[in-house]
């Protein structure tokens, strides 16, 4: 079946679009791919609706965060739209869309996840039949609600040497391991997203590009050491996080590049504490998410955990489009009444089909 997967991430930086040709197991072909940055109007109103988001106790069922979620909708019409228009596919000819929509607010502590974003409407604009709301079902049975792409990672894997480890820097860092018979997924702390917010705060940059900001500041240890002091590293899996679960309080009083220096290895060094969960240390971490752009973040990330860290296209994934292609290939999965998520990667009981579909 062809099938669109969307995915806007906690970066917030605009929405992923990949069109594969997928079984919903194995048998996965690329068809195209496109980007649809956020202007920095929109930016600043998803980062306000994360605010808000993050002071409910439990979101209802008619909660509304402003008009954010139907403007993110049409934006993610959009976004199928140009897609089709790149790959000269026609929208009969493509059976279901996957719609992850944005996540506020992650607090699977409490029992809740919150993506918002309006599916019944995105299937009404493009005539396709949507999947969405893909982490509920998981959170209600007991599970984290994240991560969800490592399904996507196992069926890629399969051929390759173990133990493996795939690692997505994102918002928020997860890793997924793989070992002979075994595997094991889980959030691994902030990647991109305190760096980020650091960048912005100091220069109005979207991004520390090229890691150069990092590069050019020192790391302050004592500060890192206070930030990597907390219980949650410690926490066996399964655990997750929001994006908002560290920010940048930390390092203020440093320089801008010292501050990104310390953000950045902090990124680093909490994938190092992460591989203390793992029954075997991979023999090498792919790399996925936009935080593989970042050489200052690579080679702190090989230096501090010891293991050869490579980007995910030496094996010959497209790293920009792997988790939008995850949530296609989670849609038909969906529709096929299969799981999308497992005990080993957010610890619900059992494995658990997640997602609402919305006919075209």
């Amino acid at each position: 079946m062809l099938a669109i997967g969307l995915m806007s991430g906690t970066s917030m930086d605009g929405i992923d679009a990949a069109l594969i040709d997928t079984d919903g197991e194995g048998a996965n072909v690329r068809i195209g791919f496109h980007f649809t940055p956020y202007d920095e109007a929109m930016r600043a109103r998803l980062r306000a609706a994360c605010t808000l988001a993050l002071g409910v106790e439990r979101p209802g069922p008619d909660m509304v965060i402003d008009p954010i979620a139907r403007d993110l909708t049409l934006a993610h019409a959009e976004a199928v739209a140009a897609l089709l228009a790149a790959t000269g596919t026609a929208p009969d000819e493509v059976g279901v869309i996957g719609f992850h929509g944005q996540t506020v607010a992650h607090r699977p502590e409490r029992g809740w996840t919150w993506q918002i974003g309006d599916g019944a409407l995105l299937a009404q604009v493009t005539g396709i039949r949507v999947v969405h709301d893909f982490r509920w079902a998981d959170v209600a049975a007991g599970g984290q609600g994240a991560p969800l792409a490592p399904g996507y990672h196992r069926a890629l894997a399969g051929g390759l040497e173990r133990p493996l480890g795939v690692l997505n820097l994102g918002g928020v860092g997860n890793l997924t391991w793989f070992g002979e018979d075994a595997w094991l997924s889980f959030d691994t702390g902030p990647a991109n997203a305190p760096i980020d917010d650091w960048v912005r705060e100091q220069t109005g940059a979207t991004r520390d590009e090229g890691g150069a900001l990092a590069a050019a500041g020192a790391v302050h240890d004592s500060v890192l050491d206070s930030m990597l002091d907390t219980p949650w590293f410690d926490l066996a899996p399964p655990k997750s996080l929001d994006r908002d679960a560290w920010n940048v309080q930390a390092v203020r009083g440093l320089s801008a590049a010292d501050g990104a220096a310390t953000l950045t290895a902090f990124s680093a060094a909490t994938v190092a504490l992460a591989l203390n969960h793992v029954p075997a240390p991979p023999r090498r971490l792919l790399v996925t998410g936009g935080g593989r752009h970042n050489p200052t973040l690579m080679a702190m990330l090989e230096r501090r955990t010891g293991i050869p860290c490579e980007p995910v296209e030496a094996v010959g994934w497209q790293g920009d489009e792997l988790e939008a292609q995850a949530f296609a290939w989670m849609a038909v999965r969906v529709l096929d009444g299969k799981p999308t998520s497992w005990p080993e990667t957010t610890g619900v009981p059992q494995p658990t089909s997640g997602g609402i579909v919305s006919e075209g």
